[in-house]
């Protein structure tokens, strides 16, 4: 009987594991399953161009290759509960479904906060149908909105609500700078004036603890004791894996699913992790495992876990490389862009400008560089194209960079 892969998830990271399992040889069957109606679509413009009204559903759906012309897709239900040792999945309804591989591209969910009041008005955006419904929020005339959390998904809300016009943005975080976790305190002030400058308020150094209103969100209750006016707010206060199907089976699931360099899950040969889920190793960098919430990498861990379950299951080795997938990421905020090669994470304590002048009022574009132990580990680009540009002439040394140490399976 010909083997049956089952994947769990049917976003990017899934489609493209169905995708890199035809090109890595496997012609049996494959099923994906996902808790969407849709087929895979793009998510980053669901805070930019899908919520400003810019970008209809049609232009954000992937087209499968033909390669995958003839995978079952099991939509608008999801996997419940896992037996690997039995190698069989549970969807939402009951069935059981049998495989002879899993792929575990079940991705991430928008954190929601604990506060006390009402749910009506509390947005999030992960989903189509949460942009959606927090667009037609948004176009009310006179809005006040407030966004906690002023990550990549709250800074890229609140620019879009200001251009749509909104009455108040205001941004909530208990950080004194907003995304300064992940790019450090020189980009995170730049991209606070940027942001200021343009119309977006602030309350940094404190967060929510309530929620006033009766039916509705009226207004948000600061932990300094303020309280912010509000008609629609959106939670952009991280995420969290969605794993709790894998429990009782012996994996690490601390921080997504822990995998080795071959993306295998908990060593097992028939069960891979791929795209937001998975925390693997990159050689490239320390080999410590990381989840990695980009783009790129779902296309990257796709394509090697793919390669490694193929092998298992026509019997072959799996591929001895090294896994060193190179991250990048943007983000379109207001007029200007942020973009990143490499892993700034890694160099927040040495960050230096190396092009443009940070401090030249509200077109100063920069790019910096991020540095460990001196070595050049990621750059990032504030600004226009030209600052882009500047960037990507960063990328070719940071690819021929050699790995401190390599990790092999």
């Amino acid at each position: 009987m010909a083997a049956r892969i089952v994947v769990a998830g049917a976003s990017m990271a899934g489609l493209r594991a169905a995708e890199q399992l035809r090109a890595a040889g496997f012609t049996g069957a494959i099923t994906l399953i996902g808790d969407e109606p849709h087929m895979p679509y793009n998510r980053p413009p669901l805070s930019k161009e899908v919520l400003a009204g810019k970008a209809p559903f049609d232009s954000l759906a992937f087209r499968p290759r033909a390669s995958v012309a003839d995978v079952e897709w099991r939509l608008g239900t999801r996997v419940t509960a896992a037996r690997l040792a039995e190698r069989t999945v549970e969807l939402a309804d009951g069935e059981r479904l049998a495989f002879d591989g899993l792929v575990i591209a079940t991705g991430m969910r928008p954190r929601r906060l604990r506060c006390s009041g009402p749910a009506a008005g509390r947005h999030t955006v992960r989903t189509l149908a949460d942009a959606q419904g927090l667009r037609a929020a948004l176009t009310r005339p006179g809005v006040r909105v407030v966004v906690v959390g002023a990550g990549f998904i709250g800074c890229e809300v609140a620019a879009t609500a200001v251009g749509l016009g909104a009455a108040e943005v205001t941004v909530v975080d208990t950080e004194p700078l907003p995304m300064l976790r992940p790019l450090g305190e020189l980009p995170a002030r730049l991209l606070l004036r940027r942001h200021e400058e343009r119309g977006v308020r602030f309350a940094l150094g404190t967060g929510v603890t309530a929620f006033e209103g009766d039916a509705h969100v009226t207004g948000v209750v600061l932990g300094d004791g303020r309280v912010l006016p509000a008609d629609v707010v959106v939670e952009a206060v991280g995420s969290v894996a969605n794993t709790e199907w894998l429990a009782g089976n012996g994996l690490d699931l601390t921080d997504g699913v822990l995998t080795d360099a071959l993306l295998r899950a908990g060593g097992l040969p028939y069960a891979v992790a791929v795209g937001d889920v998975a925390r693997f190793p990159n050689a490239r960098y320390d080999g410590v495992p990381r989840r990695v919430e980009h783009w790129s990498i779902p296309g990257d861990t796709a394509k090697r876990a793919a390669r490694t379950l193929a092998a298992h299951l026509a019997g072959a080795d799996p591929d001895p490389a090294p896994f060193a997938p190179f991250p990048t990421f943007w983000s379109d905020q207001h007029d200007f862009r942020l973009q990143s090669f490499g892993a700034p994470s890694l160099g927040l304590d040495d960050i230096r400008v190396l092009a443009g002048d940070p401090d030249g009022g509200p077109a100063g574009d920069a790019v910096m560089g991020y540095h460990a132990d001196g070595r050049l580990v990621g750059v990032l680009a504030l600004g226009g194209p030209a600052a882009a540009s500047g960037a990507a002439r960063y990328r070719a040394e940071l690819l021929q960079q050699p790995a401190p140490s390599t990790q092999h399976a």
